[in-house]
């Protein structure tokens, strides 16, 4: 399967069988990023989370009171 990384436009093959593949053939909503922008991705994330200015939102947990 051929696929395309959504930020650098970098056209890869990826092997049909993988769990990768199906979810790109039955979700066309999520996308592909190679492996090179996923780990500057996350490099830059850890980077911006150590200077203590990076705020991630969560969703607030509702206390089930039934159980």
């Amino acid at each position: 399967m051929r696929v395309k990384c959504s930020l650098c436009d970098k056209i890869q093959t990826i092997d049909d069988e993988t769990l990768l593949a199906k979810r790109l053939r039955n979700r066309p909503i999520h996308t592909y990023m190679c492996e090179n922008c996923h780990e500057r991705i996350a490099r830059r994330t850890k980077e911006r989370i150590a200077t203590g200015n990076f705020k991630l939102y969560r969703d607030k947990k509702l206390e089930d009171h039934w159980s």
